[in-house]
């Protein structure tokens, strides 16, 4: 579990939709990742959940009203607006957008929004024609312009009866928006990522194919970082079941031709390729369009190279930044060092598939990371998305005035 939001302080309003129960697992979520969390209900949200639900999960007052009956301090609403390192309003109403593009602070939650000068993050709700009302995509565009985040409304059943969209977006796009507000680096602004990820497939006939066991969690989990610390990233993949990394253009291809071609299209305009995707080395010479049918014969198949895209991308770099990985069973040192040199390389990533918890499919690597230098770096098991965040930390020391 990614517990990057242990000890940040989150705002979470709440506004008058039939989607305010969702809220409560967001909610749910944010404290076991190990944020505190404060809640802010509108008058409207109150009528979907009860204050004390929320106050029973978070452990905290939920502020309900601008002006409290009990004595305080200091300014409530000022203070909160400090205390706060994003403020996440989920749901969403029409009104409370409407209200916050227009300036309007007429309780607390909008006066907090006004107040505070940490990230705010609106995740909608609504029916379908209220989504596609004209006054309210203004209002989005021009909040959008002004550095407010949106995690936008999903297709599906509606509470009407109706289907479109309006959907509340699921709890892992709207916990990634969160973390992407919180964790974005200057460093990484204007930067652009390529990303390749998970298996190829070479035909063989209509129905059957070459690949290996690549689940393309590692370089899923790299977009995600990469994306968290605020570059624009474009995910280039193989066949998968993982689900969609938010704020993150991907692109789905099938063969080891297929990923050369959308590598080469999409190198041009990025600053940094990684290329985790496990690429096919070899692929039928011969493409039989009928099903090869069983015969009592051995089958013989003619293999031959297919392209190697790293090494091709590097040769065209032009003092932008390659990674690679080198998957090694043994002499892994030595084969990774080789194909730094070899493909003209800034840093690879090594490791061992017949270590335990570091092969496919697993949730966890062993990395170690050599740079062109030859410098080493080794790391323990550890979680994918934490070995993303290594792998990311030496490729920004590498920038320009990393």
């Amino acid at each position: 579990m990614d517990d990057r939001l242990k000890k940040t302080h989150i705002v979470l309003g709440v506004t008058g939709s039939i989607a305010a129960y969702k809220a409560c697992m967001v909610l749910r979520q944010l404290i076991k990742q190990g944020a505190e969390v404060r809640v802010v209900m509108t008058k409207s949200a109150q009528k979907f959940v009860h204050p004390l639900t929320f106050e029973t999960l978070s452990g905290n007052e939920v502020i309900t009203q601008l002006f409290s009956r009990n004595r305080v301090v200091k300014t409530r609403h000022i203070s909160l607006a400090e205390w706060a390192d994003c403020i996440l309003i989920c749901p969403a109403t029409l009104n409370v957008i409407g209200k916050i593009a227009s300036g309007i602070a007429d309780d607390f939650l909008t006066t907090v929004v006004t107040a505070s000068r940490a990230p705010v993050i609106i995740a909608p709700a609504m029916d379908y024609e209220m989504v596609r009302n004209p006054i309210y995509l203004d209002n989005c565009e021009k909040l959008k312009r002004l550095g407010y985040l949106f995690v936008s409304t999903e297709e599906g059943d509606l509470a009407s009866g109706l289907k479109g969209a309006g959907r509340l977006a699921s709890l892992d796009r709207i916990e990634q928006t969160v973390k992407s507000a919180l964790f974005r680096s200057e460093k990484w602004k204007g930067k652009s990522v390529l990303v390749t990820a998970g298996p190829t497939r070479e035909a063989l006939d209509p129905v059957r194919f070459l690949t290996n066991r690549s689940s393309g969690k590692m370089g899923f989990a790299l977009a995600q970082e990469a994306a968290l610390r605020g570059s624009e990233v474009t995910l280039i993949t193989g066949p998968n079941h993982l689900s969609p990394v938010e704020n993150v253009k991907t692109i789905l291809i099938e063969s080891a031709s297929d990923m050369a071609d959308a590598v080469e299209k999409a190198w041009p305009s990025h600053d940094v390729l990684i290329m985790a995707a496990a690429v096919a080395d070899y692929h039928p010479k011969k493409f039989s369009k009928e099903k090869i049918k069983k015969s009592e014969d051995t089958l013989q198949l003619q293999l031959e190279r297919t392209i190697d895209i790293l090494k091709k991308a590097s040769a065209q770099k032009n003092g932008r930044i390659t990674v690679g990985f080198a998957l090694e069973t043994r002499s892994g040192e030595k084969e990774a060092l080789r194909k730094l040199k070899e493909k003209n390389l800034d840093l690879i990533c090594l490791n061992n598939s017949n270590d335990p918890g570091a092969g496919f499919q697993e949730e966890t690597n062993q990395v170690t990371l050599i740079d062109s230098k030859g410098d080493k770096e080794a790391f323990p098991l550890l979680p994918k998305w934490e070995v993303a965040q290594k792998i990311l930390n030496k490729i920004e020391a590498l920038m320009p005035n990393g």
